[in-house]
């Protein structure tokens, strides 16, 4: 069984460290047009220095010529804002401060804040690619100037017939490089185009994710994977069995994390729909529970009480699975060794199924409650444990999904408790 882990960082500090440390140019603009962000990939592509770009009008990066057509579709997209790439299929420039142009490629994106429209612009500068594509219509004309002489030749040496024939084939090996190395040309290029389009998309379904949530658990099961192979030379055995263990749970921590991240894609594509069926509701508990059971911490027991009135109900039983695994996953990371997790359901007014998890661990700030369902979020006093912050996000929506709702309460240092409530019909 994998863990869910959870990330409920704080989310300006990870908006500030994406913000700065972003490979590509960002820039934040309101709605009459003035710069209000700029991160120091844009300052450093424009040529201004840091803080120099705040306050100034977008214009003032585009070229004289397109300044006031620009204003125009600047007021059209206020009208009908949409996210949209620019820059795709036909020559877009930039101006940097020292008046120099450069050819970029632009992704739009929005969000309403404080009633105000705010725009996001990720600017690229291609101007390699575009030495890259000059590079090989370059090479095309010379392809073409070179046949051109060839045939000339073959006109002025008809004479020597033995000599023509091998200067032909001579010519025809070297277009057949040409041309080979044309096509590799043309793929590697694809192939960067391809990329540079599949990583926009991936930016706009996800916010990148902590390093050290792959790092940890990968030189964990490094540095296990080389203990092992000495205690195997020394034969001890009780030590490569916990190595093992340890290998085991960082797979599983891995697991989890892209588990968290293919369910969030699913949902914000709209890839997942509910299929109910007749369930045993019972029965189904007792198998979530059995495979947690070698997921908890020593000494946890989950306590398991099921007030239902008949053995099967209609629900979605891959739905309803993730949400309880989640939970009840989280209430054991967030509890301490030889707690008790109870796990409750009843019946409510005949139409509705009721879901209550309570644990007795570390609990929840209650200045940061409000921010708990919110996507990265990680409150302060989770400490070291490990988690994505993506858990609660995940289970939210998948409790919209069953058209039900979630409540919680929760106090620092004594435990949480989340109540789901879902229709029946």
């Amino acid at each position: 069984m994998q863990k869910h882990l959870e990330i409920t960082f704080n989310s300006a500090e990870t908006f500030r460290e994406i913000f700065q440390g972003s490979a590509e140019g960002i820039l934040m603009i309101n709605d009459a047009g003035d710069i209000q962000l700029a991160n120091p990939v844009s300052e450093r592509m424009f040529g201004y220095e840091t803080g120099e770009l705040v306050g100034k009008k977008l214009e003032v990066l585009l070229p004289e010529r397109y300044r006031s057509q620009h204003v125009q579709h600047r007021v059209g997209f206020k009208e009908n804002p949409a996210p949209r790439r620019m820059g795709v299929g036909r020559d877009l420039m930039a101006r940097r401060k020292d008046g120099n142009e450069f050819p970029v490629e632009v992704s739009l994106s929005y969000k309403e804040i404080n009633h105000q429209l705010v725009v996001v612009a990720f600017i690229i500068d291609i101007t390699e690619r575009k030495k890259v594509e000059e590079a090989l219509k370059h090479s095309e004309e010379q392809l073409l100037i070179y046949a051109s002489e060839l045939e000339k030749k073959v006109k002025t040496r008809t004479d020597d017939l033995n000599k023509l024939v091998e200067d032909l084939e001579r010519a025809n090996h070297f277009l057949q490089e040409q041309i080979v190395e044309r096509k590799k040309a043309e793929e590697e290029t694809k192939k960067a185009l391809d990329k540079e389009r599949e990583l926009n998309e991936l930016k706009t379904k996800f916010v990148s994710i902590a390093s050290h949530e792959f790092r940890t658990p990968l030189s964990s099961v490094l540095s296990s994977a080389s203990l092992i192979h000495q205690y195997k030379t020394k034969g001890d055995f009780d030590k490569i069995d916990k190595h093992v263990q340890r290998i085991k749970s960082s797979v599983n921590h891995l697991t989890a994390i892209l588990n968290d991240f293919l369910s969030l894609g699913k949902l914000e594509e709209g890839r997942i729909e509910v299929v109910r069926e007749e369930i045993c509701l019972k029965s189904f508990f007792e198998e979530i529970l059995e495979e947690l059971r070698p997921l908890l911490k020593e000494g946890q027991t989950i306590e398991l009480t099921c007030d239902l009135e008949k053995d099967e109900y209609p629900l979605d039983k891959r739905v309803l699975r993730n949400i309880l695994f989640n939970l009840l996953s989280n209430a054991s990371k967030y509890s301490h060794p030889h707690k008790v997790i109870h796990f409750d359901t009843r019946l409510v007014e005949n139409s509705h199924l009721e879901v209550i998890i309570r644990d007795e661990g570390i609990g929840i700030p209650e200045s940061e409650a409000k921010h708990l369902f919110e996507r990265f979020f990680r409150a302060s006093n989770v400490s070291n444990i490990q988690g994505t912050g993506l858990g609660l996000n995940i289970v939210k929506r998948y409790v919209d999904l069953l058209k039900g709702t979630i409540d919680f309460s929760s106090i620092e240092g004594k435990g949480s408790t989340f109540t789901i409530t879902l229709p029946l019909t």
